[in-house]
C-alpha cells in the first residue's frame, strides 16, 4: 500500500477529509520549501502537492505563473525539487508528497540522465505521486506502469467538461486519487459553484473507485468546508501562494501554518 493509499484509508476510517495544499517549489524563497512542508504537516495537512516550476504552465492562472517564474529565476528545476523532497524526508517518512507540473521538466530530466531516471530518482527522493497536467491517460500507460513499479501513483485531472468516456479512461490508469478541477479555466479563476461540484461527483464516482479531490477556486474555510462535505479531499493552492508571495522569509511558514490550521478546523467541524 502506497503512502497515499494508507493516508486516505486512515482518513476514511476516521471519517475525515484530506487537506492537500499546493505550493510552488522554491517559492517565495529558494531555500524555504522543506521548512514550509514541515509547517504544513504541523498545521494538519494530509498530502502535500509541490509544484514543479515551468516556463509555460498552461493550466495555471497569473498567481501560480508568477510563483513559477520567480522560482525558475532562482534556479529551481526538477533536480532541485527532488532535493527538497529528500530534505523533507530526513524528518518526515509518513506524509505523502505529490509533484504537480508539466511533461517538459520530466522529459528533460530523462534526456539529461537517461530513460527511467525520473521514476528511479523520484522514488529514491521520497516522492509518492505525480500529476502531469499535459499527459492524457491514453498516452501514458507505460509511464504509469513504470511509476507504479517504483511505488509512485500517477494522478489525473478531470474537469466539468469531462465526458463519461474520458472519466473511464482516467479510471483505468489513475492511482492514488483523482483531482477534479471545479472550474472551467485556470487556477485561481472564477467563483466556485459548489452545487455543480456536488452534481458532478456522483458521475465521477460511477467509474472512479479511488478518492476524488477537488481544487481550483477554494479560497477560505467556508468553501473548503462546503467542498469537504462532498469530496474526499480539498486542494488549495492559489490563495496560499497569494498569502505568502510578498512576505519576508521569517514570516512565510507562520502565515502558512495559521491559514492551513483554519482550513483544517473547518474541514473537521
Amino acid at each position: 500500500m502506497s503512502r497515499i493509499q494508507a493516508t486516505f484509508a486512515a482518513l476514511q476510517a476516521a471519517g475525515r477529509k484530506a487537506l492537500i495544499p499546493y505550493v510552488t517549489a522554491g517559492f517565495p524563497f529558494a531555500d524555504i520549501t522543506p521548512a514550509l512542508m514541515h509547517g504544513m504537516v504541523e498545521a494538519g495537512v494530509d498530502v502535500i502537492e509541490l509544484g514543479v516550476p515551468f516556463s509555460d504552465p498552461m493550466a495555471d492562472g497569473p498567481v501560480i505563473q508568477k510563483a513559477g517564474e520567480k522560482a525558475l529565476a532562482m534556479g529551481v528545476g526538477m533536480a532541485q525539487v527532488l532535493d527538497m523532497v529528500r530534505s523533507f524526508r530526513q524528518r518526515n517518512q509518513t506524509t505523502p508528497v505529490v509533484l504537480m507540473g508539466y511533461a517538459n521538466p520530466v522529459e528533460r530530466y530523462e534526456q539529461q540522465r537517461g530513460k527511467g531516471a525520473f521514476a528511479r530518482d523520484a522514488a529514491e527522493a521520497g516522492v509518492d505521486g505525480l500529476l502531469i497536467v499535459d499527459y492524457p491517460p491514453e498516452e501514458c500507460e507505460q509511464f504509469a506502469s513504470e511509476l507504479r513499479s517504483h511505488g509512485i501513483d500517477l494522478i489525473f485531472l478531470l474537469a466539468p467538461t469531462s465526458t463519461d468516456e474520458r472519466i473511464q479512461e482516467v479510471a483505468r490508469v489513475a492511482s492514488g486519487y483523482v483531482y477534479y478541477v471545479s472550474l472551467k479555466g485556470v487556477t485561481g479563476s472564477g467563483a466556485l459553484d459548489t452545487a455543480a461540484v456536488q452534481a458532478m461527483l456522483p458521475r465521477i464516482r460511477q467509474h472512479v473507485k479511488i478518492p476524488v479531490g477537488v481544487g481550483f477556486g477554494i479560497r477560505d474555510a467556508a468553501t473548503a468546508q462546503a467542498i469537504g462535505r462532498v469530496a474526499d479531499a480539498v486542494v488549495i493552492g492559489s490563495r496560499l501562494i497569494q498569502l505568502i508571495e510578498d512576505q519576508p522569509h521569517e514570516k512565510v511558514v507562520g502565515i502558512t501554518v495559521d491559514f492551513l490550521r483554519s482550513i483544517r478546523k473547518a474541514l473537521d467541524a
